[in-house]
């Protein structure tokens, strides 16, 4: 009986965190249609802009390399914005599914 019960919560958990894990994916969709698409294309060419490994390097100590990136452009208020800080890690999390090395393609 134990064993049943200990199969069912772990049944639970991982809907549960693949639910939460796909949150972040489609919140970072989202921002990225609203704030991003007007500049780079939408969501597929994007998203392909890099890797997977150069992602996590943009988005690494609170998104150096990508608001670097944004400097001097009109996007750098975003960048340097709560706004950007608050949403960072769903845009990160949303790039980094569809990287050009993921084999994952958004339907955005």
């Amino acid at each position: 009986m134990k064993s049943v019960s200990f199969f069912l919560s772990m049944v639970v958990f991982a809907g549960i965190s693949s639910t939460t894990l796909s949150a972040d994916v489609a919140s970072g969709q989202k921002w990225y249609t609203k704030g991003c698409k007007s500049c780079h294309g939408n969501g597929t060419k994007g998203a392909a802009m890099h890797t997977q490994d150069e992602w996590d390097e943009l988005f690494a100590d609170g998104g150096a390399g990508i608001i670097k990136k944004h400097a001097g452009t009109p996007a750098e208020p975003y960048f340097n914005s709560d706004n950007f800080k608050s949403k960072s890690k769903d845009i990160r999390d949303f790039l980094f599914e569809y990287g050009s090395d993921s084999g994952n393609v958004p339907a955005c």
